[in-house]
């Protein structure tokens, strides 16, 4: 995969990693839940520190004992607010990318010439439900260059263009207000559709 150069972290380091490993992208994308965006994509970077390593690797971690993953997750400052949970799911991702793409996390998306199908596998990854796969697959379309054919109309309202509704969107601080905006309002619209329902 060629080096491209993300913001979704916010921090020069943790970008880097993003823009160069398929792995710690889909890593940040899994904990990219219940938490501030950057902090979810800096988690990879975090990771990979702690266990001393340049990059992340899907053999070695879901081969470490899952008592010592959860620790490395766990210490403070803790990568996720449910380090625990985290810790497992990403142990499960990594075991997964092992069995069906010998370890390499590019191989879910290289070579994939239809946007649908490379939707269907990115929603057969643990963690990753359809909401999370179309956004990751509008990262993909927008940033990294993996453009199959159909691929906006996979990604759903994600994959329109400048529409600032996800981390796909994100290429510095002025976009990223405007996602986090667009956040807000989808969340306030809910709370206001339920206390309408309970009218």
């Amino acid at each position: 995969m060629d080096v491209v150069t993300l913001h979704l972290a916010q921090d020069a380091e943790a970008d880097a990693l993003l823009g160069r490993s398929p792995l710690a992208a889909l890593v940040g994308m899994l904990l990219d839940q219940q938490i501030p965006m950057e902090w979810a994509f800096k988690g990879p970077r975090t990771i990979a520190d702690r266990l001393g390593a340049d990059d992340l690797d899907a053999h070695d971690i879901a081969a470490t004992d899952p008592d010592a993953f959860a620790a490395v997750l766990s210490e403070k400052p803790a990568v996720h607010r449910y380090p625990g949970s985290m810790a497992k799911r990403i142990q499960q991702l990594c075991q997964y990318l092992v069995d069906h793409y010998d370890g390499n996390a590019e191989l879910v998306w290289k070579g994939v010439d239809d946007g649908r199908e490379l939707l269907r596998r990115l929603q057969e990854l643990p963690g990753f439900g359809r909401q999370k796969a179309q956004i990751f697959l509008a990262l993909l379309g927008k940033q990294f260059g993996v453009r199959p054919e159909g691929w906006r109309e996979a990604a759903g309202a994600y994959g329109e263009s400048q529409c600032f509704r996800s981390v796909a969107d994100i290429t510095g601080p002025e976009s990223l207000a405007k996602v986090r905006a667009h956040k807000q309002e989808m969340k306030a619209a809910a709370k206001a559709a339920k206390a309408n329902a309970e009218k």
